[in-house]
């Protein structure tokens, strides 16, 4: 998969984000999560909310169990 270099950077910075809010993941399981939801919003033609949309629908894509302890 080619990715443009501000993506790049944008898919990094969320992962990051992610594996510091939930260190008890694992970092393999959150960059998949991130990958996914990138490849959602891959075509999107407004790319200004990309790093926000990917945040949101790769915390969605977690596992259930920790999102609730997140919310707790």
């Amino acid at each position: 998969m080619r990715v443009d270099p501000e993506d790049g950077l944008a898919i990094r910075s969320v992962a990051e984000r992610l594996m510091r809010a939930h260190p008890q993941l694992d970092a393999a399981l959150v960059r998949s999560s991130v990958r996914t939801a990138y490849e959602e919003f891959r075509y999107a033609r407004v790319r200004t909310y990309l790093p926000v949309l990917m945040e949101r629908r790769a915390r969605h894509l977690l596992p259930r169990d920790e999102r609730m302890e997140r919310c707790t």
